[in-house]
């Protein structure tokens, strides 16, 4: 690897953030790390700011507004392409994806095109949720295995690294999931682009700072959003 980004979107992260940062940096020199901001209230955008000047290894890209995770994620994605990354890193602002796994899954990189952080390939390694949130998530992500054929075991993973050359064969102008469906569409375009996809055991620790981003409606989004990949395959839209 000679550039790798880290792309984190945020929003109401000002806790987080200048926390989890440094720790990500520290993981390899080569890495940098691109704050992908939904115009935060809480001054998270000012504090991406101030540590662009203090290490010299942070971008940020301010957004208008929030419009959730999947239009955050695909603004970043294409901006790490446009700063020359060759490999590209999705990640959460709020600890639940450790920057100590960073490391294994750039060494992994060196025979994938993909390699992201599983829940539930070793059992279950989620840390302090609420079993019902367990259990919806668990079984959440078996639906959407048996209807999109997906090879994996979290499919809505948002702990990843990918390869350059296969980001820039994903239309990411075409993924349309504003929740946590991006991922399970990410995954699905990495399958029909024929990618080396290997999973890794993690430990998902829920946030101990600010407050959780997710709703009913993200949820009801993956419910649909795995019949949509279907139809549109069969009908040549992906």
């Amino acid at each position: 690897m000679r550039r790798g980004i880290v792309v984190i979107p945020t929003y109401n992260e000002a806790e987080n953030l200048p926390l989890i940062v440094p720790e990500v940096l520290a993981q390899d020199d080569r890495l940098e790390v691109l704050v992908v901001d939904d115009d935060s209230p809480d001054g998270t955008g000012k504090i991406a700011e101030d540590l662009v000047d203090s290490t010299g290894r942070v971008h940020v890209l301010h957004r208008q507004g929030k419009e959730g995770l999947g239009p955050a994620y695909r603004a970043g994605l294409s901006r790490a392409l446009d700063l020359g990354a060759d490999v590209i890193f999705q990640m959460d602002a709020d600890f639940s994806h450790p920057p100590g796994t960073i490391g294994t899954m750039l060494s992994d990189l060196e025979d994938f095109d993909v390699v992201q952080g599983s829940r539930y390939l070793k059992g279950i390694t989620v840390v302090n949720w609420p079993i019902e949130r367990i259990l919806i998530s668990y079984f959440g992500n078996a639906y959407a295995k048996r209807v999109t054929g997906l090879p994996l075991t979290d499919t809505t993973s948002g702990f990843r690294c990918i390869r350059r050359s296969l980001l820039e064969r994903i239309p990411l102008d075409r993924i349309r999931s504003n929740g946590y469906a991006f991922q399970i569409e990410m995954n699905y375009h990495f399958m029909k682009q024929g990618a080396r996809v290997k999973e890794i055991p993690f430990f998902f620790l829920d946030r101990t700072r600010g407050l959780s981003k997710l709703t009913p409606r993200i949820g009801l989004e993956a419910l649909w959003m795995v019949w949509w990949l279907r139809v549109a395959d069969v009908l040549g839209r992906i």
